[in-house]
């Protein structure tokens, strides 16, 4: 495999990601965004609430359950 295929499957993988985040953003509910984490009970910042439309996790909780693999 060249750099130019190497490349190639970067570029595409990055794409795929970008639309899985997408649509999985479009499925999310249109509720209103929890005002405290639902796994730390951490005040959410208003300016995640706002910026992001029935957000339920902290930044933090939220980091972890993309570790994990979970949404």
């Amino acid at each position: 495999m060249d750099v130019f295929d190497r490349a190639t499957e970067v570029e595409d993988a990055y794409r795929e990601a970008a639309i899985a985040a997408q649509l999985a953003q479009a499925k999310r509910p249109n509720q209103a965004s929890a005002s405290h984490c639902e796994d730390c009970n951490v005040e959410i910042p208003e300016q995640r609430r706002v910026i992001l439309p029935g957000v339920l996790l902290c930044v933090d909780c939220q980091s972890i359950h993309e570790q994990l693999g979970r949404k």
